[in-house]
């Protein structure tokens, strides 16, 4: 949730996010801060290196879980929560990552230790995430594979 935070902040994004003012947001601060546009020698050209990784980090991020993004991939999402069993599960901080029998990692923010321990302790794994976990929080398809995982 922090980061979904921090993200909203840097391109000035208040409620939901709309790709379209997204999109213009993300290229006005890639102009600003496009390490192209200082000197080798210049103070600042350090610092609009790790501003503009930051931005477009941030872009692809808030890209993910964009209410727009989520439509268009909803079909596939829901055919692998419905569909598909849990085969591996991490739960780093507030961050929940979901990795699927069909390979398919999913990341959910915002999903308590609480939360977390009545998922790990429920007798029925899938059915406490179809009822606790996929409705209720927001989330993206991670890029992490099952190879790396």
């Amino acid at each position: 949730m922090k980061r979904i935070s921090q993200y909203k902040k840097l391109f000035s994004v208040e409620n939901e996010i709309d790709l379209k003012t997204l999109k213009k947001s993300y290229r006005n601060l890639v102009k600003e801060w496009h390490p192209d546009k200082f000197q080798d020698g210049d103070s600042k050209a350090e610092e609009a290196e790790l501003k503009s990784r930051e931005i477009i980090d941030g872009y692809h991020f808030l890209v993910s879980i964009a209410p727009e993004t989520i439509a268009d991939n909803l079909e596939v999402y829901t055919e692998t929560i419905n569909n598909s069993g849990i085969a591996d599960y991490i739960h780093k901080g507030m961050l929940l990552e979901i990795t699927f029998l069909d390979g398919t990692t999913y990341e959910y923010f915002g999903v308590t230790k609480q939360v977390y321990i009545k998922m790990i302790n429920s007798n029925k794994l899938n059915r406490f995430a179809k009822r606790t976990i996929y409705p209720n929080y927001i989330y993206r398809k991670s890029k992490r594979t099952v190879q790396e995982a």
